[in-house]
């Protein structure tokens, strides 16, 4: 797959969706950045996480807003990525979106509406519904790739899971873009 974007700096990653019906399972999606030195899918944890509740060592990937609901209008949870002042030895974030399981197991498909976008300033580099993979519980949805002298691009890696999300992580570092 082709690059999206390239000369990357600060990006915000934004997910959507409208919350549970009256006396539903309430509907709670999260963003997911993994951070890793290995330019390269392998196995193997990322170097850092970050999702609700944490953010990045050195504050370069920040979760600035979460929803547990979806209530509200426009986009619910907002997790910033200052890509520019990143390490030099990361070569890749992935980011994905995984559905907290309350009660049940909901996938994508029990959810209306959800969608992710990826933007940077106010220009749009990727949006997406997750109506592809009704069934998955999480899913990886892009990369970002640093090509060791500075520039960061952005690849589309959109594939589901039938995984907790606790679990997304240990995958996250597997998925190739060029698949």
């Amino acid at each position: 797959m082709s690059a999206l974007h390239t000369g990357l700096t600060k990006v915000e990653v934004s997910i959507a969706w409208d919350p549970s019906a009256l006396g539903g399972i309430a509907h709670d999606l999260d963003i997911v950045a993994a951070a890793f030195t290995d330019p390269a899918p392998s196995p193997g944890g990322p170097e850092y996480l970050v999702r609700f509740g944490s953010r990045s060592p050195d504050g370069t990937i920040t979760l600035d807003r979460h929803s547990e609901t979806g209530q509200g209008f426009g986009f619910d949870e907002i997790m910033t990525l200052e890509l520019d002042r990143l390490a030099p030895r990361y070569a890749r974030v992935v980011v994905g979106v995984a559905i907290q399981q309350s009660s049940g197991a909901l996938t994508f498909g029990d959810i209306p509406h959800a969608r992710v976008r990826i933007r940077q300033s106010h220009n749009d580099l990727l949006v997406h519904t997750f109506a592809s993979i009704p069934a998955a519980r999480a899913a990886t949805v892009a990369e970002f790739i640093h090509d060791g002298a500075g520039t960061w691009e952005l690849r589309e890696i959109y594939q589901g899971f039938d995984i907790d999300p606790a679990t997304l992580g240990d995958v996250m570092g597997t998925v190739d873009a060029s698949d």
